[in-house]
């Protein structure tokens, strides 16, 4: 279980630091970034918590949930590109 771990790990990091970028793009811009964020953070929970969830309790169903966080980090990286289109 520690492959399930260690992705769910690498996910958190690199969305986390994408929250951290649109953050401080917001500030700067004064750009609306609800829905990106909010994207962002589903599928950090349902993507890693499912992998965590799964590696702490050896319940491979818990993997049932992961392919709803990918397809909220897809969605929030579109919504990005749709923010960043509109700004310009």
């Amino acid at each position: 279980h520690l492959n399930a771990w260690q992705t769910g790990v690498l996910y958190h990091a690199l969305h986390a630091v994408a929250l951290l970028a649109l953050a401080l793009y917001a500030r700067a811009t004064e750009e609306r970034i609800t829905l990106p964020a909010a994207l962002f953070v589903a599928g950090i929970t349902l993507f890693a918590g499912s992998l965590y969830a799964m590696a702490l309790t050896g319940v491979g169903k818990l993997g049932m949930i992961t392919p709803f966080g990918g397809l909220s980090f897809l969605a929030g990286c579109a919504a990005v590109f749709v923010t960043l289109g509109r700004a310009r």
